[in-house]
């Protein structure tokens, strides 16, 4: 991997694009119901190896909201070789298709990110997966790779936010707050803006919600499921720790991926160890500028010091003008009074 970006010298005018083949633009994901007081929920570690202190505050946390917590039998392991895992493959993918077939659980909640999910993915039943009632899945960074595979394989909204073990869980107050009241209380938490929110590229653009990390989505490109495109999408993109002449390569390999073909609009999130936020900018601005859709700079979700829960597979209306992401229907289901929640949870 190249360790400086390379010098610019003159050459010759560079070629249009690859064209690639049209796909069928985004449709709305199956939402899942919204939790209630009493709810189980099921913490697992898909990717990198969790501090039991931090994993025991962010269980204590949730269960100051009235949930019951059952940490995952593997959580705490480490892979006997390879230190950056949170124990063997199969082990991760075996407590997270547990926990999703699991009747009694009403939502799954990652542990933390870092790395591993592009290793266990393809090793979940997802035959076995499909045959379960929706729950709600939460996680960022790492976990787009799962949030990618629920929208492909499972057609389920899921929900780009904190993860038990993160820091601006444990450390920043809104973060925890508005993950919680996403989870309660979804139709009060439609609008989606931020104090560091501006735009980058003006207009406004309806989309389903779609992305993640910006990096992870580009390792998706090739991947067995992989969508052809994000047409359609109003694209959530953040990362974290990658210079700018990196994000500059991820975003050129989507762009020359066709991941980005027929994009509605783009809500960037935070930028954390990315280097000066003008040259962020920049890169951003001459990779995405083209596309013809509005831009729309941190929304504040992600890496940052404080971060907000993004639902992915939902409607909603992107204003870059105004610095907001509104959804058009609320992150999880509500059922109607007279639908008895439990039972569509399988309690």
């Amino acid at each position: 991997m190249a360790q400086h970006p390379p010098e610019q010298t003159a050459g010759p005018v560079p070629t249009a694009a690859p064209q690639h083949p049209p796909a069928g633009p985004l449709r709305a994901l199956t939402r899942p119901p919204h939790l209630r007081p009493g709810d189980r929920v099921a913490v697992v570690a898909p990717s990198s190896p969790v501090d039991p202190e931090r994993l025991t505050a962010g269980c204590a946390v949730l269960r100051s909201w009235g949930l019951e917590v059952e940490v995952a039998p593997h959580v705490l392991d480490t892979h006997p070789t390879l230190g950056h895992l949170a124990g063997r493959d199969a082990d991760r993918a075996a407590d997270l298709q547990a926990a999703w077939l699991d009747p009694t659980i009403a939502a799954v909640v990652c542990a933390r990110g870092g790395y591993g999910v592009h290793r266990m993915v393809d090793l979940l039943d997802w035959d076995a997966l499909r045959t379960a009632p929706p729950k709600v899945l939460v996680g960022y960074s790492d976990v787009t790779s799962l949030h990618e595979a629920f929208a492909q394989r499972l057609g389920v909204a899921t929900l780009y936010g904190p993860m038990t073990s993160a820091a601006t869980f444990l450390t920043d107050g809104p973060t925890a707050e508005h993950l919680r009241r996403t989870l309660f209380r979804p139709a009060a938490t439609t609008v989606l803006t931020s104090a560091t929110a501006g735009t980058l590229v003006p207009g406004r653009a309806r989309g389903i919600t779609a992305g993640g990390c910006a990096s992870v989505l580009a390792a998706e490109r090739g991947t067995p499921g992989a969508r052809p495109s994000f047409a359609g999408a109003v694209l959530v993109l953040e990362d974290v720790n990658e210079q700018p002449y990196q994000l500059d390569r991820i975003l050129t390999q989507l762009l020359r991926s066709g991941a980005l073909d027929g994009v509605a609009g783009v809500a960037l999130g935070s930028w954390s160890g990315c280097g000066r936020p003008e040259r962020v900018r920049e890169v951003m601005l001459d990779r995405l500028g083209p596309l013809g859709a509005p831009v729309l700079w941190e929304l504040g979700f992600g890496h940052g010091p404080s971060s907000l829960t993004v639902p992915l597979g939902v409607p909603a209306l992107l204003d870059a003008d105004a610095g907001v992401l509104t959804l058009e229907v609320p992150a999880l289901d509500v059922p109607a009074p007279d639908v008895p929640a439990r039972a569509e949870r399988g309690h």
